[in-house]
């Protein structure tokens, strides 16, 4: 029996991104482990393994979750190992690099964690560590336009093939817009009326998702359209720092922190229009969950974005340091209503290429390349 080892940051990215994998693996007749943090049980995963990382991508706690890492790959005798998250990442293929005999590595980048535009110190303390790993990046992944140059020039991959891929696939049937009266039912028990346009932000609180620019924004939107609401779902560790934010805004009573919610499509349903003020993305999840469930998008104009919305056709961009430009695009969509069902219906057209069923059988071929008699029949075109 062929064993896979899938591994992320956090057992929650993999319980949302990747148990349709962990399935398909566990359906081919392979032994599916999985580790994470916590190293928590999933569905589809016969063990789970903890390997203990920080969010801290330089801490030195970090050594600790390499030398775990490489205990694990050194006794489980893994045939392939599929890694997930730029800190998993990191620390599994570390771990790789010290091991005379070491099972196929599949790295899918889901935004790498710096851009052409960025500082040359930022770009080089994180494009190192990936340069270093070339060696034990046996297949390479990854999901927007501006990541596949990068991978590319640098040769971020041990044959120099870079695979893009549209996501990790989503099922669009969780996100079916509501009923009117399932709808009001829910604006009813948030407190929000038929005049009230809720904006929804569905992130973890972290530099990284930038909730600090768009509250400054919505302050600013507030002014200008006193109906506007701002719905924030998560956690994160500065999510507490943003509840201060809010108050020294005089915005508290306009914000509406939900911490983490499980299953997003009705909050989607209940919400005018959704936003992102992210500073990087892969292929963000939470950008095409909106469009999904009818929600009209406004984002930062940064990678992942820029490859799921056309600007002013099927969403809006605006510069991820400028707080009046994202202050503007949300009181052009409070105050439009035809605006929004304008933008949300052309972007429901560019969704086909996301959905599940047309992504995940693209994946699995490629996992196939490499185990062309251990992944099944390939499904038919």
């Amino acid at each position: 029996m062929k064993r896979i080892l899938f591994c992320a940051s956090t057992a929650s990215h993999l319980r949302r991104f990747h148990l349709p994998y962990l399935r398909a693996f566990q359906e081919a007749g392979w032994e599916v482990w999985a580790a994470s943090d916590t190293g928590e049980s999933l569905p589809y995963a016969d063990h789970t393994a903890a390997v203990p990382m920080v969010k801290q991508f330089f801490s030195p706690q970090n050594l600790k979750a390499i030398s775990a890492a490489r205990r694990l790959l050194r006794e489980g005798g893994f045939d392939a190992v599929s890694v997930h998250t730029t800190l998993a990442a990191a620390v599994i293929r570390a771990a790789a690099l010290t091991l005379s005999k070491r099972p196929i590595l599949f790295s899918t980048c889901h935004g790498y964690l710096f851009s052409e535009t960025d500082s040359t110190a930022k770009r080089l303390a994180y494009l190192l560590p990936e340069k270093l790993c070339v060696r034990v990046t046996d297949v390479l992944m990854v999901m927007n336009e501006e990541d596949r140059r990068i991978a590319v020039k640098h040769r971020l991959s041990a044959d120099g093939t870079v695979h893009s891929i549209p996501g990790m696939g989503v099922d669009f049937s969780r996100y079916t817009p509501p009923s009117a009266e399932q709808r009001a039912a829910l604006r009813t028990q948030y407190g929000y009326t038929p005049e009230h346009t809720v904006f929804v932000y569905a992130a973890e609180f972290s530099g990284r998702k930038n909730h600090a620019l768009l509250l400054r924004a919505f302050a600013q939107t507030g002014r200008d359209c006193p109906n506007a609401r701002l719905f924030l779902a998560g956690n994160g560790a500065l999510r507490e720092d943003c509840i201060r934010l809010a108050g020294e805004l005089g915005i508290s009573d306009r914000v509406c922190f939900a911490g983490e919610i499980n299953g997003m499509g009705p909050i989607y349903g209940m919400c005018d229009a959704a936003v992102s003020s992210s500073r990087s993305e892969g292929l963000p999840f939470n950008v095409m969950e909106a469009m999904a469930a009818g929600v009209p998008v406004a984002a930062t104009r940064v990678k992942g974005h820029v490859d799921l919305i056309r600007p002013g056709e099927s969403g809006l961009l605006f510069a991820p340091d400028r707080p009046e430009e994202a202050a503007a695009a949300m009181t052009q969509l409070s105050r439009s209503p035809n605006l929004r069902a304008k933008l949300s219906a052309s972007a429901a057209a560019d969704l086909e290429r996301y959905a599940l069923p047309n992504v995940l059988p693209r994946i699995l071929d490629i996992y196939r390349e490499r185990f062309p008699h251990d992944l099944g029949v390939p499904p038919k075109s």
